[in-house]
């Protein structure tokens, strides 16, 4: 287990975070399309899409309702435990501080982002909880894949939203 940010070590593993992290992408652009802002996550387990998600605080009404806490949420329905230990989530942008808790309660291995959040963001941005641990747990990060498209999703999102 890592204690800080790390590129990936392998072309593979390049590979699949370059995939997986468009599904977190699709899901981000489907927030955009209902309003949310446009974060999405995917939760990998055994090299397979377990859930996908994107942010919906004002959809659900719930301000805990980030793409992060979504997926663990439905992964943890799905496989009938909170502790999702091996999983990898992959989210559009760098997770805040409630999310990194919850991603560390459920034990996952990984946690990819895309961006780095410069107002909430707590894997190095704002807060660096990276080398934290919560319990006895820490997990791997690795930042910034896709993070250019990443950006450029939140960047359209909110130009349209200004009316600019």
């Amino acid at each position: 287990m890592s204690d800080g940010l790390q590129q990936p070590t392998t072309d593979a593993l390049a590979v699949s975070d370059w995939a997986f992290m468009g599904a977190a992408l699709a899901a981000a652009r489907v927030g955009a399309e209902a309003g949310e802002v446009p974060v999405g996550a995917v939760l990998v387990q055994d090299d397979a899409i377990v859930s996908v998600a994107h942010n919906a605080p004002i959809g659900l009404q719930d301000p805990t309702a980030h793409a992060e806490v979504l997926v663990l949420r439905d992964a943890a329905r799905q496989r009938g435990n909170y502790r999702l230990v091996g999983a990898t989530v992959y989210v559009t942008a760098e997770p805040c501080v409630m999310c990194v808790g919850a991603l560390a309660h459920a034990r996952v291995r990984r946690v990819v982002f895309g961006c780095p959040e410069p107002k909430a963001g707590a894997l190095g941005s704002v807060y660096d909880l990276t080398g934290q641990a919560v319990g006895t747990h820490r997990f791997a990060v690795t930042g910034g894949v896709r993070g250019d498209e990443a950006a450029a999703v939140l960047r359209e999102f909110f130009r349209v939203r200004r009316g600019a």
